[in-house]
């Protein structure tokens, strides 16, 4: 399961919606008082080493880009938490969503049908 600080998931939010930038193009998204480009730099860097961005060289400069997709990296999170806080099963997390209220039982049957439906 890849985790990620509060800075790095802002950057791939912005990777995400924005496409390819480089670090100093990254740098115009966020608002004042902007990072320093150093500290922007090891964010990406970061965020590189995990996996979810890759690169491009230009001259001297890198153009990063995202490795997965938004959808790519929700659904291998969501598997690492099942893997790690229900031993891998998927009932136990849907019990426990059930018991918390964050999903009704009209919500869970509508599921079901669209599972036996194919329809998902």
């Amino acid at each position: 399961m890849i985790k990620l600080t509060q800075k790095e998931e802002f950057a791939m939010d912005l990777f995400w919606e924005k496409g390819p930038l480089f670090v100093k193009e990254l740098m115009d998204f966020y608002e004042e008082p902007k990072p320093h480009i150093n500290t922007l730099s090891s964010v990406v860097r970061s965020l590189e080493e995990k996996g979810l961005l890759t690169h491009e060289a230009f001259g001297g400069s890198f153009r990063y880009s995202p490795a997965m997709t938004r959808e790519e990296f929700g659904q291998q999170t969501f598997k690492g938490v099942i893997g790690k806080y229900f031993d891998n099963s998927y009932l136990r997390a849907v019990s426990a969503l059930v018991k918390e209220e964050d999903i009704s039982i009209d919500e869970l049957k509508k599921l079901i049908k669209m599972v036996e439906k194919g329809s998902l």
